[in-house]
């Protein structure tokens, strides 16, 4: 999906560039003609090039965007195989497992899937929109307060995928990111087993650091 994405973006740059290199030679023929020059209806401009070029434009690029892009690739890859309730908060993102083995467990800034396999995400906010978004793996979608959004991604490849909040969240947006780590399928449950373990023992360290301060 963010190889579709990528896609879109080149289109939509040489689109843009062509319609900026047509624009710069109407500007700039005026000035190479010589003589008198022809009238020029004012009316096919408005119409023309004010209407009916962006119109054309417009529509050709949104049908192909949503045909390139749909709104949820679920409906392409199938039943997920995961599935994470993400709920974001200033500044920080907690992931939820329902179906994890032994029952739900919950990883804050940290999203641990297996590569090849469907994961729906389930976003949503407890105080202003956010916006989630693993480059390499999918589109951007909000997490909006009351309002849950879907979305699927899929991995193909193991390894640390970088994440981020991309809507203005407050003084602490830019340091609202969190890793993807992609796994092996086989390897799945013990990752998910040892990565909540990790945070398990990393807040018992914080909360031993601040009784230790507290003396």
């Amino acid at each position: 999906m963010a190889a579709r994405v990528a896609t879109i973006w080149w289109v939509m740059l040489i689109g843009a560039t062509l319609i900026f290199a047509f624009v710069i030679v109407l500007a700039i023929v005026p000035f190479l003609q010589s003589g008198p020059r022809r009238p020029v209806s004012q009316r096919w401009f408005l119409i023309g090039g004010g209407l009916v070029f962006p119109f054309v434009v417009l529509s050709a690029l949104m049908v192909y965007a949503f045909w390139h892009e749909p709104v949820d690739g679920l409906a392409e890859t199938g039943r997920p195989d995961v599935r994470v309730d993400a709920i974001a908060r200033q500044w920080d993102w907690t992931f939820v497992y329902p179906d994890a083995e032994g029952g739900p467990v919950t990883l804050e800034n940290r999203l641990v899937i297996p590569t090849g396999h469907p994961i729906r995400l389930s976003l949503t906010s407890e105080d202003v929109i956010h916006s989630f978004w693993v480059p390499r793996l999918a589109g951007k979608r909000d997490a909006i307060p009351g309002i849950v959004n879907h979305l699927t991604i899929s991995a193909e490849v193991p390894g640390i995928y970088g994440a981020l909040c991309m809507e203005f969240c407050g003084v602490g947006h830019a340091f609202m990111g969190f890793d993807v780590e992609a796994v092996e399928p086989e390897t799945f449950a013990e990752a998910l087993a040892r990565a909540v373990a990790e945070a398990g023992d990393g807040q018992r360290s914080a909360d031993a650091g601040e009784g230790e301060s507290g003396r």
